[in-house]
């Protein structure tokens, strides 16, 4: 059930952003003592344009080996998580977006509106990945829950986690 109400209250979000008065221009967003600027994304015949916003590692479960390097795009705010990845028609192995949350708990995301299938990996407030659903069904409508509480979410391209060797345990850090 509860389940159910997170899947209505981020097509409510949605809904709201939608028909949201553009008139606002206050695009700055505050996690942690941290301050990032976001930029307005621009439309393009491939979707909305990706914006580097930061980098982020992906460490082994011993944090002696890096296994992958990206450049990410944030979504702070219940806008751009709301959002996210939707109309998207491609995106490069090098290229990720982090979903920033202000606290722990057991998320779930979907793929409505997204054209492209991503492995949405969940991620603990000590930066551990704790879930991993792989392979993600571009434009379903279905579920697809953390099982267990994280405060960052890291959408990349289907097949990225098996490509690279990334698992749970495994850590990441971004500047």
């Amino acid at each position: 059930m509860q389940l159910h109400l997170k899947c209505i209250l981020i097509a409510s979000l949605y809904v709201a952003g939608c028909h949201q008065n553009n008139g606002n221009s206050n695009n700055s967003a505050t996690d942690t003592n941290t301050t990032v600027t976001t930029e307005a994304a621009t439309q393009t015949s491939n979707g909305t344009e990706f914006k580097k916003q930061a980098s982020l590692a992906f460490l082994s479960k011993s944090g002696a080996d890096t296994l992958r390097k990206i450049d990410i795009q944030l979504a702070q705010t219940d806008e751009q998580r709301a959002d996210g990845l939707m109309y998207r028609k491609s995106m490069t192995d090098e290229q990720g977006m982090l979903f920033i949350f202000p606290d722990m708990e057991e998320r779930a995301f979907w793929m409505k509106n997204t054209y492209i299938s991503l492995d949405i990996i969940y991620i603990a407030d000590n930066m551990e990945i704790v879930s991993i659903q792989k392979y993600a069904t571009p434009l379903s409508e279905e579920s697809l829950p953390s099982f267990k509480k994280a405060k960052y979410v890291l959408e990349v391209n289907g097949g990225f986690c098996d490509k690279y060797h990334i698992g749970y345990g495994d850590k990441i850090t971004y500047q």
